[in-house]
């Protein structure tokens, strides 16, 4: 009976992946192949259960492991809240405590080598996929728009929490959490982990909006941009900035940039929303609280107020100034001020 529902679960986990991919234009790209991600793995963890292999009895297939299931699932909700339209390069990081794993799985598979140093690694690594799981819950229950199909992924994180703290408890000698002392349990939770998971995505294709944000029909969808024009205007921006410090024009605008740079204006937005991911202000005003930052520790703007010193590299407004420094610093001019005085 328990291979009949674990080959149910993987024909509609395929069928589900294939409308899914085929609808994947109308969603926003790294969100989808995050959650397209975990789709995937609750597939590989059904058919590589170590307690119930689909196929092969006695077999220890690490990659059929839940710890990938649950990185995805991780980072997805680490990006359904993001700006981000791409996947960060350091985000990579977040798979590491996986492939430390499966370092250690393999060698112990291949070398026959396990020993309490190795069990009490994995033990300590399991701490790590527990944080992960903290992470979930917590922007679960902090999402502004109560999305009441999100809370579905509760139940599927706090089981996957048992069986990470179990490991925690045991790294301990500690007596572990029990459900049920039947030998297949751990699979029949594995198998209701994936048949919630699918109830979500299928509310997805349903309702896109919903879960994924959908993609922004880009208005440079027929750029002739090519990539050594990108990389070239991409430069000339920052050199403008960094080199020029045009952004110590308080009446800089996109307009100026274009005609000093000779790049059409459509270009500079173009090359700043979609290959540098922020807009012209905000492009110029990182700059600007930069070179604010390193004014105010200069003892030649001693005697200048913050807006004096804010109005000397391109800021106009006092209320703009403030404003935009704690958007980019996180803290106001006056806080990071008295920071610096405190360090001396």
């Amino acid at each position: 009976m328990l291979k009949i529902i674990q080959i149910v679960a993987l024909v509609q986990g395929l069928f589900l992946l294939f409308i899914f991919y085929r609808n994947r234009d109308n969603y926003k790209k790294v969100t989808f192949w995050l959650f397209f991600g975990s789709i995937a793995s609750i597939l590989l963890y059904i058919i590589g259960d170590d307690d119930n292999n689909l196929f092969l009895e006695d077999v220890d297939w690490y990659l059929f492991d839940s710890s990938l299931f649950l990185t995805f699932l991780f980072l997805y909700f680490k990006y359904f809240k993001s700006e981000n339209n791409f996947f960060l390069k350091k985000d990579y990081l977040f798979f590491l405590p996986s492939l430390f794993l499966f370092i250690i799985e393999a060698l112990e598979i291949v070398l026959d080598v396990e020993n309490d140093f190795t069990e009490t690694v994995e033990s300590l690594i399991e701490f790590i996929f527990l944080g992960y799981l903290i992470y979930i819950l917590y922007h679960l229950f902090k999402t502004k728009r109560k999305y009441w199909i999100l809370y579905f992924v509760a139940p599927i994180v706090l089981i996957m929490s048992i069986s990470y703290i179990n490991g925690v408890l045991d790294l301990f000698e500690l007596s572990p959490i029990i459900f049920n002392d039947d030998d297949n349990f751990n699979t029949y939770l594995l198998l209701v982990i994936a048949f919630l998971f699918y109830f979500i995505a299928f509310y997805l294709i349903s309702k896109p909006k919903k879960l994924i944000p959908n993609a922004k029909i880009s208005k440079y969808k027929t750029s002739s941009l090519k990539p050594e024009l990108i990389d070239k205007y991409k430069n000339a921006l920052i050199h403008s900035m960094e080199k020029e410090k045009l952004f110590m024009d308080s009446k800089l605008s996109i307009h100026s940039v274009s005609e000093k740079l000779n790049i059409p204006r459509q270009y500079i937005s173009e090359v700043l929303n979609l290959h540098l991911n922020k807009n012209f202000q905000d492009f110029v005003n990182e700059y600007r609280v930069d070179a604010f930052a390193k004014n105010i520790q200069n003892n030649q703007y001693a005697h200048y107020t913050l807006f004096g010193i804010a109005s000397e590299v391109g800021f106009n407004s006092k209320s703009s100034f403030n404003a935009t420094f704690k958007k980019i610093k996180g803290v106001t001019p006056t806080q990071f001020k008295n920071a610096l005085s405190l360090e001396k």
